[in-house]
């Protein structure tokens, strides 16, 4: 059968095969994966997040970029770990929310 990532020999137009430079979040979640699958903590392996990004669903694939997708995936293995908890995400997602806001605020009003 067939996943939502496979998409070899199926008909989906050109490739952009233009570089570009990765934007600071992108470097992130990368630098975020390496840390968790270091040999110091193991946390991640690569299968494991494959697995993560196979199993979005393919509403969420297709909507999702390349390292959304990985942001899903590490969050969803560090989830079934037991690393971090919903709460624990929800209330560090809530905290980035009201210091983006804050900062929009900040810019908006000539004061950032």
């Amino acid at each position: 059968m067939r996943g939502i990532h496979d998409l070899g020999g199926l008909p989906a137009g050109s490739v952009d095969l233009e570089e570009h430079e990765p934007g600071y979040w992108e470097k992130r979640i990368d630098g975020i994966r390496l840390l968790l699958a270091d040999r110091k903590r193991r946390l991640i392996t690569v299968d494991e997040m494959r697995r993560g990004i196979e199993s979005l669903g393919k509403d969420v694939y297709d909507r999702l970029g390349y390292y959304e997708r990985w942001t899903a995936s590490v969050t969803g293995v560090m989830l079934e770990k037991g690393v971090i908890t919903t709460d624990e995400l929800g209330r560090k997602m809530a905290e980035i929310e009201e210091r983006d806001k804050a900062r929009l605020e900040r810019a908006g009003s000539g004061d950032g």
